[in-house]
Parts: C-alpha cells; structure tokens; sequence
C-alpha cells in the first residue's frame, strides 16, 4: 500500500502530466485580429450565428466556415432570445479549434458576479480575446419561461468587471494571482431607441465602462443611424457596427414589426419582399443595399441571417464588398 505522501506525489505529477498533454493542444491565440482591423480604421465585418441546440456543433461549423475570408470574426449567441442554446463560451473555443475567431456573448441574466468572472477567465484561458457584454433577453419571451433569472449584474457594470480582470484584480478588488485577461470588449447599442436623452445617456456610461466597439441592433432607420453617429457617436473613434438582418418574405418582416420592441420594418420594404418572384433574393438585395448605406456612416456592419448564415458571403458581393486580405 502506498504512504499518502507518495500518493499525493504519484497524483501531483499525473495532474501535471494532463496539464502538459491539454495545453499541447490548447487553442490559446495570442492576438485578436478583429481587435488589430477594429483598432486600425478598417471597414468591420462580423456575422452572428447561434450555437447548437444539443451536443453536435457539426452544421454551427459548416455555417462558420461559409464565412472564412468574408468576416472578420463571427459573433457567438448567449442564450439569444433566452431559448436554449449550448454555452457560448464552448462554441467560441468549437470555432477556434476550426481556424475561425469568435466574439463570445456575455450576457448577465444567467450568472452571478462570481460565475461571470469564472466563466471569463476560462474563456481567455481557452484562447477567447472578444466578449460582447449583454444585460440578456427577458426569460418569459423564451423557451423556459419558468426559469429564474439572475440579474446580478447589468451590461455596464459587465464592462467595468471585465476592465477590472484586465487590470488583474477581481470584482472586491483582489489581485488575481495566476495572471490577467486580455478581453477585447464590446456593448451593444440601439440607434433606433426612442428616447435620445436614455441612448446617449446608455451609451456614454457604456463608453466609460470600457467598451471598445459597439454592434447595434437591427437597422431599419437609416437616417436614424446617421444622427446617432453625427451627434452621439461622433468624436469617440469607436467602432460602430450597424445591424443588418436578412429578411426572407414578407411574413419574416410583419412577423418582426410585431414581435420585435423597437424595430420598425417601412412597408416599402414589406411591400418590395411581397411583390417579390423570389422573396429571399429579394432579402438579399435589401440588405446588401443597407450594407452600401453603412459603409457611408459608420466603421462596420453586423450581419445577421439565421438558418442562412451562408447567404451572407452573396451579400457582401452585392454590395461590392471585397473578401478580407489574408
């Protein structure tokens, strides 16, 4: 029988040896390119694609994949809608593992402080340099209304807390003792809000909190989008990424209008998708026509076409979107 130093010996070097073999395949980066592009001035292309709802990652790759050399990092939901979906941060690291840079959603409705900063730390120690930090949707217009919310945090104070992890402290203040993050951070922002005194007041306490590039929801308003950037967003140099969505009929965008608080698809638009021959290429002009409006206002555009992730690429060539240079 062994003694239990040899014991607590023989087990110290088997956890050693198990650390050795896993970061021999740690997907770990040491740099965040959408970070470089977004600090360099150049036009931002993201695209959002949502997790699977199980255990296979297989067609959540394929649609990733599809975007290779068109985006400059692919936007991972967070409970998006609070409809069940797998961990954000384990399909950032799926997504690494594949060649493809991620932008991991943080939302605060379904961890505490303790659980947010543990989940932050793994996820830079997995190679995750870009957290979008999201209050989170309200559980009753998803699938498990039941559920409880947490709330511990909001999106602004998620900012702050992630600028403290950067900084080597935790959320009371205590310095972490096995190293810092590098967390490149982002908010959202909604032009489209109807209060302009509560968007600038919203997007200035985010800007002090730390964000670094703001994805804003669907845009529909582009003039809208045009007064935020000249008389809120002006003089901040950082990046704005405005929302464009793929609608694919007429009934996807009525079904928006009423579901959606604070977007407003116009009927010309409704109308255009109706008298369509082929509604979804008729969606896919439209939003490369609103992709030709971004590029005249702000630095970036997020692309969303959920279960079409692999029109986007189409899109961007409509509107004469060159590939990324490699």
């Amino acid at each position: 029988m062994m003694s239990d130093s040899l014991q607590q010996t023989t087990f110290r070097t088997d956890i050693e040896a198990m650390l050795v073999e896993s970061n021999s395949h740690s997907p770990v980066s040491t740099q965040s390119q959408f970070r470089t592009a977004a600090q360099s001035g150049e036009f931002l292309i993201t695209a959002e694609v949502a997790p699977p709802k199980g255990g296979d990652p297989s067609h959540m790759i394929k649609m990733a994949q599809a975007l290779k050399g068109r985006v400059h990092a692919v936007n991972i939901t967070d409970g998006s809608r609070a409809v069940l979906r797998m961990s954000s941060v384990a399909a950032s690291v799926i997504l690494l593992q594949h060649g493809i840079e991620p932008i991991c959603q943080m939302a605060c409705r379904d961890r505490n402080r303790l659980a947010l900063q543990a989940d932050l730390m793994g996820a830079h120690a997995l190679g995750i340099r870009n957290i979008l930090a999201l209050t989170g949707d309200p559980l009753k217009a998803g699938d498990h209304p039941d559920a409880k919310g947490v709330f511990d945090l909001e999106s602004v104070r998620l900012l702050k807390l992630i600028g403290k992890l950067n900084s080597g402290f935790d959320a009371n203040d205590k310095p972490l003792t096995d190293g810092v993050t590098d967390l490149f951070t982002g908010a959202a922002v909604d032009p489209q809000l109807k209060s302009w005194s509560g968007l600038q007041r919203r997007f200035e306490r985010k800007l002090e909190a730390g964000a670094q590039f703001f994805q804003s929801q669907l845009i529909t308003d582009f003039e809208r989008l045009e007064k935020f950037m000249n008389e809120i967003a002006a003089g901040t140099n950082k990046p704005i990424l405005a929302g464009i969505f793929l609608l694919k009929s007429a009934k996807n965008a009525q079904f928006i209008n009423k579901y959606v608080p604070g977007v407003h698809i116009p009927e010309t638009i409704i109308d255009r998708l109706a008298g369509a021959d082929e509604p979804l290429q008729e969606g896919v002009k439209i939003a490369a026509e609103q992709v030709q409006l971004a590029r005249q206002l702000c630095q970036g555009v997020h692309m969303m076409a959920i279960k079409r992730e692999d029109l986007i690429p189409k899109i961007l060539d409509l509107a004469e979107v060159q590939p990324l240079k490699s």
